[in-house]
């Protein structure tokens, strides 16, 4: 590989903040909301151009294991229900809503909560403090160059950045192997009402029976789905999302592979809303609204932190002391290669209801650290679990508490008694 050298300058110093928190997804969101609501003065910091990560630049409008939650969960769901763009579909126990109401609400409550947003900005470097922590980001973005100060880091970016680029430690992929799961982009369909399509609508009908005559129609028309459990989901209205193609062997944390899989994603997508259009009435009227900006990311880096959740977390069903998430998602792992069906978990693998501690968020490397969302420290098996995005709020949450409150009391998140912690009143226990 060849290298050249680039000129040593002074980066200026854009901002200095109690809280910065990298990555604006359900996670980040969550914890800038909680950092700002405790007081902390937060900066929210994004790469693209909306607040809500794959729930908006990712059109995942499908909220899974949201029961149960309080806090800024629930609050979502009540506010996009008054509103009337969100549904709880008839058949699933996931909650449906439309991303471009998600933006606008998400935008409306972190300026409520006084949260400094700032878009189009991308963490690409760290410079480190006397103590060993990080003294602040380094971004780059239409403004240049730019430094952002801070006493507590949240690194929600889903693809644990901000830990990699501090230089701690992380795993990635299915073990003894590092093959990750594949990507999928998502589209946005309109044009037809969901009782004219029940029977292929995940939600409207069975899952298992949605999925097996959306792939039949699917094949019968010429485009087989490269995703065997092809699903289309009613939003709300005439609007439907459509996953229907796995990107393997691709790589989250390479933007050649991030490129390739997304291109070859679109062509996939465009081939699948026309052979729906060929196979007659009602879906003669379908069309491709948009496909989303980003694509849909299933696992990359995870974090060391103080606790890593395992696979016998999950089988064990395992409470802890310092809850401050109760997953019930099962272990969702997607093909790993072409052919070879959904996805396994292992013959043995049992499923229980199981907590996540506030120790798997505290990085253990990195003492001013803190991780939210699917970057947090578990394993491949875990990982499958917890990273859907009614689990990635609490984790985002609990995380923007501890960060405010290490602010507060102007020492280390890990030396924060759980019980303080506890009193802040943001737990989610079941």
């Amino acid at each position: 590989m060849d290298f050249v050298h680039e000129k040593a300058g002074e980066v200026p110093v854009a901002g200095e903040f109690d809280v910065i928190v990298a990555g604006s997804g359900p996670a980040g969101v969550s914890a800038a909301l909680r950092a700002a609501r405790a007081g902390a003065r937060t900066l929210l910091l994004e790469q693209g151009g909306c607040l809500g990560g794959m729930w908006t630049a990712g059109l995942l409008g499908w909220i899974h294991d949201h029961s149960g939650k309080s806090g800024l969960v629930a609050q979502l769901k009540r506010e996009l229900l008054r509103r009337g763009e969100a549904e709880e579909p008839p058949c699933s126990s996931a909650f449906a809503f439309e991303p471009e109401a998600m933006k606008l609400l998400l935008e409306e409550l972190c300026l409520e909560a006084g949260v400094a947003i700032r878009l189009y900005t991308m963490a690409v470097d760290v410079l480190w403090n006397a103590s060993g922590g990080i003294d602040c980001l380094l971004t780059e973005s239409k403004s240049g160059r730019e430094a952002w100060k801070a006493q507590i880091f949240i690194d929600a970016t889903g693809d644990g950045d901000i830990a990699a680029l501090a230089g701690a430690s992380f795993e990635q992929g299915e073990p003894g192997t590092g093959k990750l799961q594949p990507m999928s982009l998502i589209a946005m369909l309109a044009g037809v009402r969901p009782e004219e399509i029940r029977p292929y609508v995940n939600g409207w009908t069975r899952r298992a029976e949605a999925v097996a005559n959306l792939r039949e129609l699917l094949t019968a028309n010429g485009a087989p789905p490269t995703y065997h459990d092809a699903s289309l989901f009613h939003l709300s209205g005439e609007l439907f999302l459509l996953m229907a193609s796995h990107q393997y062997q691709v790589s989250g944390t390479s933007a050649a592979d991030l490129t390739a899989a997304t291109i070859e994603a679109r062509r996939a997508i465009h081939a699948q809303v026309a052979a729906l259009r060929r196979s007659g009435p009602p879906w003669d009227r379908i069309r491709l609204v948009s496909t989303a900006e980003r694509i849909g990311v299933r696992e990359t880096r995870r974090a060391a932190g103080l606790y890593t959740v395992t696979a016998q977390d999950l089988a064990e069903g395992r409470r802890h002391a310092d809850a401050v998430c109760h997953v019930t998602f099962g272990i969702d792992i997607h093909a790993l290669t072409p052919g070879t069906g959904r996805g396994t978990v292992g013959p043995k693998m049992e499923f229980h209801p199981y907590d996540i501690p506030l120790r798997a968020l505290i990085s253990r490397d990195i003492p001013n650290l803190l991780l939210a969302g699917r970057c947090i420290s578990g394993d491949f098996y875990a990982h499958a679990s917890y990273r859907v995005t009614g689990n990635c709020v609490p984790l985002g949450e609990a995380a923007g508490t501890l960060a405010a409150l290490a602010v507060r009391e102007k020492t280390a998140p890990a030396r924060i008694p759980f019980s303080v912690f506890e009193a802040a009143g943001t737990l989610h226990r079941v």
